[in-house]
């Protein structure tokens, strides 16, 4: 009789396996690195929760590299999820590309030398410009926080040519790696980015008067094959519990508590 119930004990738990199997999804997410620190932690806690398999894509939210995730997109890779910053994923539901959007986060501008090297004074739009002009060489991404420098701020501060000259926008590679190496004295790109990033000194955020706070924000693409699962993956980033992972990134939660 024992035997039987054994039996039957394992027939029953082999069902449930196979059950949880067959509605386990594999998701295919392309997103931005700004929110790559958070995103690594949280997305493996759904794993564990929810037993779906996450499928992951790295590229800047905009940009003419072969990873910016609208090329990947155009191109016609697996994609269930996009994550990246507000403007890039307004373009592509504009052109149809997704069906929903939740916004996840909010990120500033940091600036950051290589580790032990002299630290310029950035608190202040004038201490700001003065830092631009005596560094040496000044790189930025080719997303949002450097199209904001090149475009914006460049202009509003008025900088010299001297100072566009020796700036150098980087095509998808971090610019903090770029810094640590040596190849910049000064970089700029969201301080969720520049965190994660080995040999390098945080100086801050930039100041407020001229400081651009990016949102990060998740899209159901339209061509998703797993939407429900893609779903309940959006629903968890934003969810509460998420909050920790997020300020402990760098960033403020889009929400709130």
């Amino acid at each position: 009789m024992k035997t039987k119930h054994i039996i039957a004990g394992l027939v029953a738990a082999s069902l449930a396996v196979a059950s949880l199997a067959a509605e386990a999804a594999d998701i295919h997410v392309m997103s931005s690195a700004g929110f790559k620190a958070a995103y690594l932690e949280l997305v493996q806690q759904f794993e564990q929760k929810t037993g779906h398999h996450v499928i992951n894509a790295w590229g800047p939210s905009m940009g003419a590299t072969p990873q910016a995730v609208p090329n990947r997109i155009a191109r016609g890779e697996p994609v269930d999820v996009v994550i990246g910053v507000r403007e890039a994923l307004d373009k592509l539901a504009a052109r149809g590309k997704l069906v929903s959007e939740t916004d996840l986060a909010k990120a500033q501008i940091g600036a950051v030398v290589r580790a032990g090297a002299p630290h310029p004074d950035i608190s202040s739009v004038e201490a700001f410009k003065r830092a631009l002009e005596n560094a040496k060489s000044i790189a930025y991404s080719d997303s949002a926080s450097g199209v904001y420098i090149q475009t914006v701020i460049y202009p509003k501060l008025g900088v010299s040519e001297a100072v566009k000259a020796k700036s150098r926008m980087i095509p998808a590679d971090p610019v903090g790696e770029v810094v640590a190496r040596g190849e910049a004295e000064l970089g700029f790109q969201q301080i969720s980015e520049l965190k994660p990033v080995k040999g390098v000194d945080l100086l801050g955020p930039i100041p407020a008067d001229i400081q651009k706070v990016t949102t990060f924000t998740a899209g159901l693409a339209a061509s998703a094959k797993e939407r429900e699962a893609g779903e309940a993956l959006i629903e968890f980033l934003a969810a509460p519990e998420a909050i920790d992972a997020i300020r402990k990134s760098g960033m403020e939660p889009a929400r709130g508590e």
